[in-house]
């Protein structure tokens, strides 16, 4: 496997044309102009039969950083990890009481 395709099959590589837009503030229209004046390579797929571009992040990053600079980019990604802790939070804390619920039945079943 070339350097090339290394990039675009790395866990976190790349991001759809969607999820750009959602994590780092660009419009459809930044996106589409960028692959057009080259600062974005992108892949087409379709799911359900609904095309959606596959970017490279680091570009993207590059992108957002000219356009907006470091400290937006920095933000953006604080953001995006600070939502991600959120996530994992709730997920762990139904577990737990799925625990404690469990905990309990076992221990009235034991004492009774």
């Amino acid at each position: 496997m070339g350097d090339v395709d290394s990039k675009w099959s790395s866990k976190g590589a790349t991001l759809s044309d969607k999820s750009a837009r959602k994590e780092y503030g660009l419009t459809q229209e930044e996106i589409i102009a960028a692959i057009r004046a080259g600062k974005l390579q992108f892949r087409e797929s379709n799911m359900h039969g609904n095309p959606w571009y596959r970017l490279l992040r680091q570009e993207v990053e590059s992108l957002v950083q000219s356009k907006s600079g470091q400290d937006h980019l920095l933000k953006k990604k604080r953001q995006k990890e600070l939502a991600e802790l959120n996530s994992e939070s709730r997920k762990i804390t139904v577990r737990l009481k799925a625990i404690e619920r469990r905990k309990a039945e076992l221990m009235k079943e034991i004492d009774g």
